[in-house]
């Protein structure tokens, strides 16, 4: 595929799920939410979309209790499509999971330590570090654990550094009662990011996507796939919904990331155009390019665009 824009083809592709809820038995949350068809959506769109992934990470809350059976059917679930996408999956803790479950049942190990493990992705670093308190809901640091990180951060890697938390550090002006469960500290962990090669900061635990920065760093929330936030609701401390699922793609640049929300479910398309019009595209000049698809004038432009309509000849 040829590039039409300025730019050349992205780095790296790195898909962004988070905030899976699983539980046991493929239950439904809250006995009404299918979490395992929400996740197997969001999958089946990914993997039909043109992002080809190289790693997709998940941001934590993988199993809503933290059940052996919740994480194992979430493997059988993720491990085949990431598979054939040729995707590394990474798995992040959050305050839904148990340290103990999550290691032996996503990493075949017995540990109860911070699950914090280091990723290389064709020369881009991907750190999953864990925010968790074992039996809380809201996020802390160790120190053992920024001394790990600084060491680790100490090396830049070749295309720089992806951290991947569930806690995000950032304000939520709109869900003003996340505060009670947010990072605490947070300006331990931006002593350690500062002037590092930490080029973005992914993170959950929100349930609706947002972004920010942190210690001059761009950070980036995805929504969840079980269920959302309604930050519109009325007269509501909190409002979780069965809508607005999403899955997020990162593309990175050389100089830049770009972060991109892929809407989970079925829609009805109003307009668009069929793959094949793709080599029509190309066959094209840069010039006869600006000239069907930018000036307003044209046959593009100025016919009723439906989703059977051809390119101009």
């Amino acid at each position: 595929m040829i590039q039409l824009g300025q730019y050349p083809a992205a780095s790296h592709v790195i898909a962004h799920f988070s905030d899976t809820h699983l539980l046991a038995g493929g239950r439904p949350l809250y006995g009404q939410v299918d979490t395992i068809d929400h996740l197997a959506q969001a999958l089946k769109q990914l993997e039909r979309s043109i992002a080809k992934p190289q790693a997709i990470v998940f941001t934590g809350d993988l199993a809503d209790l933290g059940e052996p059976d919740a994480y194992s059917r979430l493997r059988e679930l993720v491990e085949p499509a990431a598979a054939r996408m040729g995707a590394q999956v990474i798995w992040v803790m959050g305050n839904h999971d148990e340290r103990g479950d999550y290691a032996r049942l996503l990493f075949d190990e017995e540990s109860d330590a911070p699950q914090d493990r280091v990723y290389d992705i064709d020369g881009l670093r991907i750190i999953s570090f864990d925010t968790t308190v074992p039996g809380y809901h809201h996020g802390d640091l160790t120190e053992s654990q920024l001394v790990w990180l600084a060491d680790v951060l100490a090396t830049p890697a070749p295309h720089g550094t992806i951290l991947a938390v569930h806690h995000p550090p950032i304000p939520t002006p709109l869900l003003e009662a996340m505060g009670m469960l947010e990072l605490q500290d947070q300006s331990r962990l931006a002593a350690v990011l500062r002037g590092s090669d930490v080029r973005a900061i992914l993170a959950g635990h929100l349930h609706y996507s947002t972004h920010s920065t942190f210690a001059g760093i761009p950070v980036s929330v995805a929504s969840a796939t079980c269920y959302t936030l309604d930050l519109s609701a009325e007269d509501r401390l909190l409002s979780g919904v069965d809508f607005g699922q999403s899955v997020n793609v990162v593309h990175v640049y050389e100089q830049q990331l770009v972060h991109s929300i892929i809407p989970v479910g079925d829609t009805t398309e109003v307009s668009g155009f069929p793959a094949g019009a793709w080599a029509q595209i190309e066959a094209m000049t840069p010039e006869e390019r600006l000239e069907t698809f930018s000036k307003k004038a044209s046959q593009f432009n100025s016919a009723e665009v439906g989703s059977s309509t051809p390119l101009p000849e």
